[in-house]
């Protein structure tokens, strides 16, 4: 019997974080959407950030925008990209937002003077919002994935939060553990016990699994499944393996071979479409691009937030990654990507040389006076080299001060966020962001989020969208500088975007016939690329690249 009512699925991490909960919770929602379902999602941050804007993205990784503004994380921006949706602050949350949130509103009086407390008042706000996430979207089920992993003490009050929402309705609420089964190189053998005590854990916070995600370097053999079937109190075809694999769009497909959406929907007591067969083609052919790419393509990402220690974090920019793949993938191109760091190319001219051995360059989006210089090397290396490159956000500024100074000839040429002192600050402080900047307001206030912008016709960027407005998502305090526009546009550079106002420049491009493809862009457009729908901008850039080798 069907039971009524929104469906709430919480997913949880044993044993290690980063084992890819994330990825997960989004191939469910895929695999679910395709059974006819409509499905949002929820990201739980156990931080005491009131959002992701002000974390560091070597520590945390990337910050995904969302259309209304919100500073989330990165699973967000998976959410949005399996599902080809758009998310909002209701589908993001963060220890800080909701403490924030119950304080206001015991500040207006709202509790009618009871004394406030943690339980339940806190997770009753958590209820609240999630509730709230699957009523403005109108969804059959929530996902709900709750950062770190059982045990820590920070999530224990979202935790509580579950279980509450599980004693209110049994049926509706269920729950799947993402957990780490290790294969130690001098043992040779893969290990249950971690997991058992993950799950034993998660029962101390009154939740019982219903399914179980088995994360480890290869399959879960059905010795394995048997023990933790036995041990942790979950049947046997509830045990799911998923192995590591060489495309995270793989994982779907490998989600529905153990046949993961049927046993939801046996799970949550509702009554499924078939698989639309499709959609699911379309998915199998993109996710079989990833691993017949005819031709190598490769692309050069100068930035600055990789090196965490001893190590490389790419998460920094996961959105401009996948968007390359997107794109690429489209084109049946396979791309190699290379991290440098901008700084070395300050610490060591001479390596701007090696440049030449890629066939396009981007130039991601970063803060601070760190390796702006290198940058700027690699813009003006690029531009006379004619080495197809793509600048997002901080990259098209430094490519406006790379002309400035070269072709202008304002040698000075600057951005007040490095160099205030400077006679020819081209690009500055926005008028709206004088003040914050002034009363140190940082948090949530830079201009964010969705904004339209008119193209020029016959211009790249135009030529691209194969339209004259779009609107894209932004995360900046800084502009170009309309005193230098006319002296800039005089030598050539086009402002083949502004917005409506004719105010902000919000992409600088050189014509095709001066340069295969030199363009930046003051937004972010990794940010609406799609799986199924590739960015037009990064569709350009990869084309370029393909001319040029």
């Amino acid at each position: 019997m069907q039971n009524k009512g929104t469906k709430y699925i919480f997913v949880v991490g044993g044993v290690i974080s980063g084992v890819g909960k994330g990825i997960a919770s989004s191939s469910l929602g895929l695999i679910l959407k395709n059974r006819g379902l409509n499905v949002t999602a929820v990201k739980i941050d156990p931080y005491i950030n009131v959002d992701a804007g002000t974390m560091n993205p070597t520590e945390h990784g990337e910050v995904f925008v969302l259309s209304d503004g919100d500073e989330t994380d990165q699973d967000m921006g998976n959410y949005e990209r399996f599902l080809g949706i758009n998310l909002t602050r209701i589908n993001y949350m963060t220890t800080g937002r909701v403490y924030q949130s119950v304080i206001n509103r015991e500040r207006n009086l709202e509790y009618k003077g009871k004394c406030v407390e943690v339980v339940p008042d806190i997770p009753l706000e958590v209820i609240g919002r999630i509730k709230k996430a699957g009523e403005m979207a109108g969804a059959d089920v929530v996902i709900i994935e709750i950062g770190g992993t059982v045990g820590e003490y920070q999530n224990l009050i979202f935790l509580e939060a579950a279980r509450m929402m599980k004693i209110e309705a049994p049926a509706n609420v269920s729950f799947i553990m993402v957990s780490y089964f290790p294969t130690p190189g001098t043992i040779g053998e893969m290990k249950t016990k971690p997991t058992q005590y993950a799950v034993r854990t998660l029962n101390g916070a009154g939740i019982q699994p219903n399914i179980l995600i088995a994360r480890g370097s290869t399959n879960l053999d059905d010795k394995r499944k048997e023990k933790i079937s036995m041990i942790c109190n979950i049947s046997s075809d509830k045990v799911i393996s998923a192995p590591d694999v060489d495309s995270v769009y793989d994982i779907p497909l490998n989600f529905e071979k153990e046949h993961l959406s049927d046993k939801l929907c046996e799970i949550m007591g509702i009554v499924c479409q078939k698989p639309d067969e499709k959609e699911w083609i379309k998915w199998r052919n993109f996710a079989a691009y990833a691993h017949n790419g005819k031709e190598v393509i490769k692309i050069a990402m100068v930035g600055k937030y990789f090196e965490t220690g001893d190590f490389i974090l790419s998460d920094s920019y996961l959105s401009v990654i996948e968007a390359i793949k997107y794109s690429a993938y489209q084109e049946e191109k396979k791309p190699v990507i290379s991290w440098l760091n901008s700084s070395d190319f300050e610490e060591h001219p001479e390596k701007i040389k090696d440049l030449l051995n890629y066939d396009g360059i981007i130039v991601p989006g970063g803060f601070g006076t760190r390796g702006v210089e290198g940058k700027i090397l690699v813009a003006e290396f690029a531009r006379k080299n004619k080495i197809p490159y793509f600048g997002l956000c901080y990259g098209m500024q430094m490519a406006v001060i790379e002309y400035a100074r070269n072709v202008l000839g304002l040698k000075d040429a600057n951005t007040r966020e490095v160099n205030p002192d400077s006679k020819n600050i081209v690009i500055d402080v926005m008028e709206s962001q004088k003040e914050n900047l002034k009363t140190n307001h940082y948090g949530g206030s830079m201009r964010l989020g969705g904004y339209k912008a008119l193209l020029q016709k016959g211009s790249i960027a135009h030529n691209a969208y194969k339209a004259s407005e779009i609107i894209e998502r932004h995360r900046h305090r800084y502009e170009v500088n309309p005193a230098f526009i006319a002296d800039l546009e005089a030598k050539g550079l086009i402002f083949s975007g502004r917005s409506p106002d004719g105010v902000l420049m919000e992409i600088a491009e050189l014509p095709r016939e001066v340069h295969p493809f030199y363009l930046g862009t003051q937004y972010h457009p990794e940010f609406l690329a799609r799986p199924l729908r590739p960015h037009p901008l990064f569709t350009a850039f990869i084309k370029a690249c393909t001319n040029k080798k």
